[in-house]
């Protein structure tokens, strides 16, 4: 791998800001524990955070420290989805690099659109299917190679997992 994350997107010559890295990665950091200890309230009113609440957890902001769930009734920030409290940190961290292995493919769409507003690169671990969610444009780390097709990604990141 390199240096090849130091580099901007733009030294990198494309213009990409989601960027992924398969299997084994150093310097990564878990998601829901890095919420569970470095939030901060006011991420929950972010009309962004909360269009992924509201789609991942059925849940809604309510003010303060609580969230109402569809499902558990009033509960705390802690008590979200891993995969919510992943993409909170990977938005509101984009210094960052996470594992998103903790984000199944619910969280899919909302990656893309971390990814369209902010550069980051995160770890996967299993195959993310990005189907459906065309035109996009993702950097598969490993290669390096940019991809913009749900095929094409398939087929680039089957590569590099186990």
């Amino acid at each position: 791998m390199g240096g090849y994350l130091l580099l901007t997107r733009e030294q990198r010559g494309f213009k990409v800001m989601l960027s992924i890295w398969y299997g084994e990665m150093k310097d990564v950091a878990y998601g829901p524990v890095w919420f569970k200890y470095a939030y901060e309230k006011e991420w929950l009113s972010d009309p962004f955070v909360q269009e992924m609440m509201e789609d991942i957890d059925h849940s809604r902001y309510i003010g303060g420290m609580v969230i109402e769930s569809d499902v558990l009734g009033p509960i705390p920030p802690e008590t979200l989805s891993g995969g919510l409290k992943t993409l909170i940190m990977i938005y509101k961290r984009p210094d960052m690099v996470f594992d998103a292995t903790s984000c199944g493919p619910n969280c899919a769409k909302w990656l893309l659109e971390i990814g369209k507003r902010e550069d980051v690169t995160v770890n996967l671990r299993y195959f993310m299917p990005l189907d459906g969610f065309e035109p996009f444009s993702v950097t598969i780390l490993n290669v390096p190679k940019v991809v913009s097709t749900a095929e094409d990604f398939a087929f680039t990141s089957l590569d590099y997992l186990p």
